[in-house]
């Protein structure tokens, strides 16, 4: 499943930020040739049904079942948050991925830029995730919002991307995974095993050093996503 030339550029430019060094060959394809089904079945699940502004973290999980006898290496998964009312900013959601689910202590950021179409695009960074034949893995999410953010409905879906070092193919979409954005922001913290307080300066100073190149990512990344999911919608 090919992606659009215009996504080659990003995906080449993002190989260098992605990893610490650029790899020596291309990922193999893990979808047969001429296939028209995506090769990694996609799932979100687990997450609360409800947020508070300002409140603690809720968490979910990124099942990736590689249904093909191929390896999938490189794998991106890029987060899309749709609102009904159109008020959400990239800078109101604190998403965070975990590289190993099992791993509660370093978890990473992901930062959001906003479509022309009032979408906001967050892109996985880091050496991407492999799958085995037949295998899943299971990405640990969480996500906060700031105190600031209004009363909304939001969806969230993930597009999965197999980076190459000039090109990249979508291998993956997720369902739906809808959640209220409560009025009150003295509500309880959204329901989840991650009830962190949330502290309004992590976005500027739990990035550590990798901030700048995640940053760098999310942005180069949101031409080649955007391009996606507008074929996705015809």
């Amino acid at each position: 499943m090919r992606l659009c030339t215009p996504l080659a550029l990003p995906l080449a430019a993002t190989a260098a930020l992605l990893a610490p060094a650029p790899p020596a060959h291309a990922a193999p394809a893990c979808d047969a040739p001429g296939s028209r089904a995506f090769p990694l079945t996609t799932r979100i699940h687990g997450g609360p049904a409800d947020y508070a502004p300002g409140g603690g973290f809720g968490t979910w999980y990124l099942d990736l079942t590689n249904t093909t006898a191929r390896t999938c290496t490189d794998i991106h998964p890029v987060i899309v948050l749709v609102d009904k009312e159109r008020a959400l900013t990239a800078g109101q959601p604190r998403l965070e991925f975990y590289e190993d689910a099992a791993d509660g202590d370093r978890p990473r950021p992901v930062r959001f830029e906003a479509t022309d179409e009032d979408e906001l695009v967050g892109a996985f960074g880091g050496p991407g995730f492999t799958v085995g034949p037949g295998r899943t893995v299971t990405v640990k999410v969480r996500l906060a919002l700031t105190a600031d953010t209004v009363a909304n409905q939001v969806t969230a879906n993930a597009a999965v991307v197999q980076r190459h070092d000039d090109d990249g193919d979508w291998v993956g979409q997720s369902n739906d995974y809808r959640f209220t954005v409560e009025a009150d922001p003295r509500r309880p913290p959204a329901t989840g095993d991650d009830r962190l307080p949330y502290v309004e300066e992590l976005a500027r100073t739990g990035l550590g050093p990798s901030g700048p190149a995640l940053a760098a990512t999310a942005a180069l990344l949101l031409t080649g996503a955007a391009l996606l999911l507008t074929r996705r919608r015809r």
